[in-house]
This record gives C-alpha cells, structure tokens and sequence, in this order.
C-alpha cells in the first residue's frame, strides 16, 4: 500500500511537442496487461541518460550506451515490462539489437538511432517475437497525450503509476517538463532508477544534456532507497526537444540551463519520492536529513548508513522507538574520526539525543508518537562542518518479505 501517493489525473499530464507515446499489450511475461511501450522523438531532439553502475548491467543497457556513444540522433525508445534481459549473455544483446532492427524499419531510421529497455525477471531469455509482434499495436497509439498509459505501461511491482508534469519559464518563454518512473523494490540506483523517462520542449544543445542529466539524477535518483539494491536495468533519460519556441540554450553559461535544470529536477524529484512512497510493502515514508557533516560525501554515507538498516528500517515498521538503532548506524557509517559525543538525533520536532546519550528531556511516548505517523524525518547534526545532505527512504515490512518471495509466480 502506497504511502500518501495517488496515480496523477490523466489531464494534468501535459503533452510535450516533439514526443509521441503509444502502448500494446505483448503478452511479454502475462497475457492482459500493457507492457510495450513506444515513444518517438521529433527530429532534431537531443537525449542524453544515465544508467546502473551495476557491473552486471543488462543486455539493454549496453546497447543504450553504444547507441549514445555513436552520436546519431535518438528518434524513438522501446521500453518492455515483464522480463529484464539481463544475465541473457550473448543472446541476450542480439535479442536487444533486434528490438532496435524492428523498430528502426517501423519508423524509417537507424538500429543506432533507437534505445532499448527492459524491466522485470532476470536470467530469462526475452521473447522477443511477442515484443516484435507488439510494436504495430503500439505504433497505431502513438500520441502526444499517452503520459499516463504510459506510467502504467512501464510498471512491474509498482502499486501506483508515476507520472509528474509542470510549467515553467525560461527567459520570456514557458517550457512544459513531463515525465514518468517506475519502480518499487530493488531500490539504491547509484545513478537514476530502475526506469524513468523526462521530456521537455526547451531546446538544450546535444553536449550540455548529458551533465544536465547527471545533476538532475544527483538531486533526485540518487538521493533514495528502498532496500539496498542497485538493479542491474536501472535508466534515466532525459528528452530536449526544442519546440516551446524558445531559443536552444548553447552554453553552459546560458542562465536558462540552471532554470531548465532547476525544473526538471523538481519533477524528478517528485518521480524519486513516489518510488519510496510504493516501496513494496512500504508503510512509512522516512526523510533522513544530515546535517553539519565535513562534506557532503560524508552526508551520504551516513544518511544511508541509517536507510539500508534492517535494524532501523524494521523498527520503524513496528512504530518500536529503539532509537539507539539509528545511532549504532551512524557510528558505523566509515566515519573514523567521528566524535560520537557531538552527534544529535532529532525525530521530527522531538529531541532525542545529544552529548552521545538520550536527552534529558526525551520520553519514549513522544518518539512512539512520531513513529506512529506515515511520514517521519530523521535530522542527524554531526558538529563536523558545512555540508549536509537529504535521502528518503521507506521501512521494511512483512510485504517486502512475501512480494519478493512470490515475484516469479
């Protein structure tokens, strides 16, 4: 059950010029449910993604990767649901490369020119006369206003389909950010996450996207977790194409890079939160903020040092206020020379230690009360400089347990 997270109404999904979607049901894994997925791309569009620093990377990601490297323009993307061609092999790439023939010959243009991506089991070959045999289904669909089909075309264990969009300005122009996630479990992306898909209409010269891309993965992807795992699929791609009819932005000095940056991260972000909140078997959505850390890598290792817990994560799930928990995890984040007698733990408003021990005010029925709630924050403030950091996390249940346990059945 999705903690505090509803589907987006379909007409609050903004259309953005220069991309069409479309869906089919391809019988992928389950008969009955969409799980192809098409998006074109207009020409003269740039696209640029990140994906899963997992050394066993899927067969999709290293096509998506030499595709990029090659430097043609993307004109479409093929996303399937159900298997994940990963741990395929050499059959597993030619299955991936034959996606991209078949799609390629549907609309006119380069194998190189297409992207491929899976999501699903792993170690099972994709049936790929299904997905082939889709694609005229998903093509006859193809429409600027198939955001939502598409957030739920994309989903495996998701509860919720993810789909975010807004408005925003640049200069004297307004520019419409859409975008769509999914994802629930094998959460801790070190990248993005295990598949999401933003598009604008600013137009962004094809060498700026690419570090625009990773600083809005930074701020976003990279900053949650559900359970520790970092999926071998995991891809984020961004789309620029250019037609809100403002002028392209060419530099990195271009003030409207930092705006164009500043909204596709507040969308991505909003994609990044909806994953927590559906973790599977998640009841409690858990902002872990660290603050006064010595740099902001040192933030991150203890903010997950406290997330990935089954200590911690369990406790909360219980509303169990052992809160020495999340100091043990702290102390145990790499910090060598950290002064444990300097560390504050706050929960939500509630101090609870400081001085290396239980506050003298703090009574466990006021950190009960807060655990009780769906959403909690975490504050650690380690007196060790400047820097700080934000990840958000969910807690580990029984569900996790059991839809981990059925997911092949």
């Amino acid at each position: 059950m999705a903690v505090g997270l509803t589907a987006t109404a379909p007409g609050q999904l903004l259309a953005v010029a220069g991309v069409d979607l479309g869906w089919a049901e391809a019988a992928i894994r389950k008969p009955g449910r969409k799980d192809l997925l098409l998006i074109r791309v207009g020409e003269g569009a740039s696209v640029a993604g990140v994906f899963t620093q997992n050394r066993f990377c899927a067969a999709p990601v290293q096509v998506c990767r030499a595709h990029l490297a090659a430097g043609k323009t993307i004109r479409a993307l093929v996303v399937n649901t159900g298997n994940a061609n990963a741990g395929t092999g050499a059959s597993g790439l030619a299955h991936a490369r034959e996606t991209c023939i078949a799609v390629a010959r549907n609309f006119g243009c380069a194998p190189e020119q297409v992207l491929p991506f899976s999501t699903g089991v792993i170690m099972e070959a994709l049936p790929l006369q299904r997905l082939v045999a889709g694609l005229p289904a998903a093509i006859a669909r193809l429409a600027p206003d198939q955001w939502a089909a598409a957030a739920e075309t994309i989903m495996t264990t998701d509860t919720v389909p993810k789909a975010r969009s807004r408005r925003a300005r640049l200069g004297e122009h307004e520019i419409t950010v859409t975008g769509i996630a999914k994802g629930a479990g094998m959460i801790r992306p070190d990248m993005a996450t295990m598949l999401g898909f933003l598009a604008t209409d600013a137009g962004v010269a094809c060498e700026l996207l690419p570090r625009l891309t990773h600083q809005v993965a930074e701020q976003s992807f990279n900053r949650i977790t559900v359970d520790g795992d970092t999926s071998t699929n995991d891809s984020l791609m961004i789309i620029a194409t250019g037609r809100a009819g403002a002028p392209r932005i060419d530099s990195a000095s271009d003030p409207r890079l930092a705006q164009l940056g500043d909204a596709i991260t507040d969308v991505a972000r909003q994609l990044a939160q909806a994953i927590v909140r559906d973790g599977e078997g998640a009841t409690k959505f858990i902002e872990i903020r660290i603050e006064e850390a010595a740099s902001e890598d040192e933030a991150k290792r203890v903010a997950y040092a406290i997330a990935q817990s089954p200590l911690v994560k369990t406790a909360f799930f219980a509303s169990d206020p052992n809160l020495g928990r999340i100091l043990a995890a702290v102390g145990n984040a790499g910090v060598t020379d950290l002064d444990a007698g300097r560390v504050q733990l706050f929960l939500n408003e509630v101090w609870v230690a400081r001085d290396g021990g239980r506050h003298p005010n703090y009574r466990e029925q006021d950190g009960q009360r807060v655990m009780r709630g769906a959403e909690i924050v975490v504050r650690i403030v380690l007196d060790r400089g400047g820097a700080g950091t934000v990840l958000w996390t969910c807690d580990l249940s029984h569900d996790y347990v059991s839809i981990n346990a059925d997911y092949r059945s």
